[in-house]
């Protein structure tokens, strides 16, 4: 086990360390403002005049994507259902409803590049996870993305020595549900206990402490407009301030 230490705090007998991905560790902003808005424009298509709420919606608003909002924490399936519940409103049925939000998604994703190659690892973030290795700390990423999207990603950055688990959301397991954090140290063959998580979210702090993580490491540099997490145990601007000490 190692001592993490971010400034004057100190996490001592950690395992492991649990990431987040979009706005942690992959600079997500543009493309997922650019999705979001591309999916509006495609579901006011079928409906018109649904585009302007429905960017409200997706936390959109110009070219500001809020780090609390829809498209920046919440997963696919989550999506699709406010989309339909929108487009419910103009008085279609809930079955087409959702035909329509979940054709106008799929239109989207063939317009844009494919996500993994369009969101970059931020600066730092290779160079950490290899610190961290190197001191014998396992590493993990837990994602509201979609399973698919995670391994893409890790495949694409060639990830998959430094990050074996990597676990994205269900439907029927998503942040802030501890079942996702808890499946990822089950994987790694740590205890929560002994377990980091670094997030951006609010949703990464609730499945943090409601799996009973050694802490939380809020980060800021994820967003034009990053979310003040003060329940974190503490925040960091970039990832030379996270260090580890080995045993």
């Amino acid at each position: 086990m190692a001592t993490i230490t971010c400034g004057a705090i100190a996490f001592d007998a950690i395992a492991a360390v649990i990431f987040d991905k979009d706005g942690t560790l992959a600079d997500s902003q543009a493309f997922l403002r650019n999705l979001g808005q591309k999916r509006a424009r495609l579901v006011d298509a079928q409906v018109p005049g649904v585009e302007a709420p429905l960017l409200l919606a997706f936390g959109l608003e110009g070219d500001r994507l809020d780090p609390a909002g829809l498209m920046a924490i919440g997963t696919r399936q989550e999506n699709e259902i406010a989309a339909a519940a929108y487009i419910a409103e103009t008085g279609k049925g809930w079955v087409e409803a959702l035909q329509i939000a979940r054709s106008a998604f799929a239109e989207a994703d063939a317009w844009l590049p494919p996500k993994a190659s369009s969101t970059p690892l931020f600066d730092g973030a290779l160079a950490l996870l290899q610190r961290l290795a190197a001191a014998g700390v396992r590493l993990g990423m837990a994602s509201a993305d979609s399973p698919t999207h995670v391994q893409d990603f890790v495949d694409y950055y060639q990830l998959n020595t430094l990050l074996p688990v990597a676990i994205g959301s269900t439907p029927t397991c998503s942040k802030p549900n501890p079942a996702l954090l808890e499946q990822a140290c089950l994987n790694l063959g740590v205890s929560p206990q002994n377990t980091l998580v670094v997030g951006d979210s609010t949703a990464d702090l609730m499945m943090a402490q409601a799996a009973g993580a050694r802490g939380c490491i809020a980060v800021s540099w994820g967003w034009t407009n990053p979310l003040q997490l003060q329940q974190a145990d503490v925040c960091v601007r970039n990832f030379a301030e996270i260090q580890v000490l080995a045993p």
